[in-house]
């Protein structure tokens, strides 16, 4: 039984306090592989945020690279050698680390930045002056759009077409300090957003709809650009996918690599999908601290809600034991969160609960530490990006 052997594991612990199970994350790993068919994959931090259990998925056959999600970020996986290859996901404003960026050769060696204007080239200009080249990627906009004015999927980049791309490519590859190594397109609407609901039949039926009419439209574009791109650049990497999307972006022949994160943890909006089911592996414990009615039981802290949209499915939830809910009018508080079910009569002063965070590396913005458990002991206590002091936002 999982709860008996994650409470034997930690039962010298007090709660709150945060693990990932590392049979639950091996298990995950392997699973995406599988899922990716061949392609690498590269580690999206974002989604761990623990230095140590990046560099676990790193030693696994068929990762390579790590997708950042800050360039402060990825200058200091660099100087901890995490890895020679680290693609900042999103475009930087922060002139500092522009600056440490220019000034260290192996960092401008190993290290990306995304572009999807000629104004990031210019920021980047500006923010450091003559420069060495800079190894960029520009970001293509993957979002479906059937009807004019109708945008389904994630407000990224600029660039939607095949001639858009172009012509920017172009210009970068005329920039002098910029080297256009690849091209990235994450399907948020596919990769990020679960076909299966759980409860919500309705809801399920529109986003198949959706997302079985994106799908072939994208590969076609996406395509269709770096074909387009190619003309001008020596690309090294074309970079597309996420955990909910893998089997879709593997198939499209101008893609290279894969990225993913989440489903190492299968946090609870990975619930929501029908070609696969992680295991959750990332999960924290909180104390029984009252009983107020027979069927409630209170628990110290908790409030730990995911960023999104401020709806439901962005609360924690409580995992084991079986059978927990947490109550419609307080939901997931800050110091304390009731929960509620048959499971609840059992629960004593003292008790722990285990619970599941909705999103996957934010956990670990709230802990120091993670304990890494194996079987019913915990291997090692390692610390996560804000035990070693490094908050990248």
């Amino acid at each position: 039984m999982r709860r008996t052997r994650l409470d034997a594991a930690t039962k010298d612990l007090d709660p709150p306090f945060a693990i990932v199970d590392l049979d639950a994350f091996d298990h995950n790993a392997a699973d995406l592989a599988r899922r990716a068919a061949g392609h690498p994959i590269r580690v999206a931090s974002k989604s761990v945020r623990v230095r140590e259990l990046v560099s676990r998925a790193l030693e696994r056959p068929g990762y390579a690279g790590v997708m950042c999600y800050s360039l402060a970020e990825a200058l200091w996986l660099s100087e901890q050698n995490v890895t020679e290859d680290l693609l900042v996901a999103y475009p930087t404003a922060d002139r500092a680390s522009l600056q440490k960026l220019a000034a260290n050769e192996t960092a401008r060696q190993r290290v990306t930045i995304m572009v999807d204007s000629t104004e990031h080239l210019d920021f980047v200009d500006a923010a450091i002056g003559p420069h060495a080249d800079i190894r960029v990627c520009l970001e293509l906009d993957v979002s479906w759009r059937p009807l004019p004015g109708v945008h389904i999927g994630p407000r990224r980049s600029s660039i939607h077409t095949p001639q858009q791309a172009k012509a920017l490519a172009a210009k970068i590859v005329q920039r002098r300090g910029f080297k256009l190594v690849g091209v990235m397109a994450y399907e948020g609407q596919i990769a990020g957003l679960g076909d299966n609901p759980p409860g919500q039949p309705l809801r399920a039926i529109g986003i198949r709809l959706i997302q079985g009419r994106s799908g072939p439209e994208l590969v076609q574009r996406r395509t269709a650009v770096v074909t387009a791109v190619r003309q001008v650049a020596d690309l090294e990497f074309v970079n597309g996918g996420g955990t909910g999307s893998l089997e879709l972006t593997g198939s499209d022949p101008s893609v290279t690599e894969l990225a993913a994160g989440s489903g190492l943890f299968g946090p609870t909006l990975f619930d929501g999908y029908q070609a696969f089911k992680p295991e959750p592996a990332a999960l924290f414990a909180l104390s029984v601290v009252r009983k107020p009615t027979r069927r409630v039981a209170t628990l110290f802290a908790g409030g730990y809600i995911a960023s999104g949209t401020p709806t439901p499915d962005r609360q924690p939830s409580p995992y084991l034991p079986d059978g927990l809910k947490t109550l419609g009018l307080e939901g997931a508080g800050e110091v304390q969160t009731p929960v509620t079910g048959k499971a609840a009569e059992q629960l004593r002063i003292g008790d722990r609960v285990w619970m599941r965070h909705a999103k996957a590396g934010e956990l670990f913005e709230r802990f120091d530490e993670v304990h890494l458990v194996h079987g019913d002991r915990i291997e090692r206590t390692v610390p996560t990006y804000r035990g070693e002091r490094r908050n990248f936002g």
